[in-house]
């Protein structure tokens, strides 16, 4: 009997362009070893959560606490979740959290690692960094989780140019239309087809 394609959560803390990337990217079957089964957000009222609901896909509201990290085990045991995607989430995980999930969790970052990243580096003060230094090309990174903030091992990358006139929010829009958008479901897929074939040989 065949496997079930991997199920996938996907953590988020904001509007959820990334998830949306992600949504429309299954839909059109580019994501054929993974299904996104489970969205959390540790801000309530994220608009992220609407486009969750509106997918039909099943949505949380985590508050951010002490109890944090054990209501999402708890809530990705519930779902059979084997693959966590970061899509803007912001909040650090624990070392214990990510062990339990080893090679497991993927984040994507607006820079080409190992430029402008690590403690601090997040949203649009990455972009802000690389205007900032007069930078002429920038990008994004898929990489594994580890616990050392954006230091795990890169999956993905893609490089963007940064042209004369743009601010922070341009330059952000532009790294999530050229790069964010396209290199997160591909990635996603790498992983779930991976997840997928070590369940058909029994490995995991």
């Amino acid at each position: 009997m065949l496997s079930e394609r991997t199920r996938i959560a996907v953590l988020v803390s904001g509007g959820g362009t990334n998830l949306q990337a992600l949504i429309d990217a299954e839909s059109r079957g580019d994501i054929p070893h993974g299904s996104i089964s489970l969205v959390v957000s540790n801000r309530e009222g994220a608009y992220a959560l609407t486009r969750a609901e509106k997918a039909g896909i099943p949505a949380a509201y985590i508050p951010n606490g002490p109890d944090f990290e054990r209501e999402l085990t708890a809530l990705l045991a519930e779902y059979g979740i084997e693959l966590i995607v970061l899509a803007g989430f912001l909040r650090i995980l624990s070392a214990e959290f990510i062990d339990a999930y080893e090679g497991r969790i993927i984040n994507v970052h607006p820079s080409l690692i190992p430029s402008f990243c690590g403690k601090g580096f997040y949203g649009l003060r990455v972009h802000e960094a690389a205007l900032s230094r007069g930078v002429k090309v920038t990008g994004a990174t898929v990489h594994i989780v580890t616990a050392e903030a954006d230091a795990g091992p890169i999956l993905l990358q893609k490089a963007v140019d940064i042209l004369e006139g743009d601010t922070p929010e341009i330059l952000q829009r532009r790294v999530m239309e050229q790069a964010e958008w396209i290199l997160l479901p591909r990635a996603a897929e790498m992983l779930s087809e991976r997840i997928f074939t070590e369940k058909e040989r029994g490995s995991i």
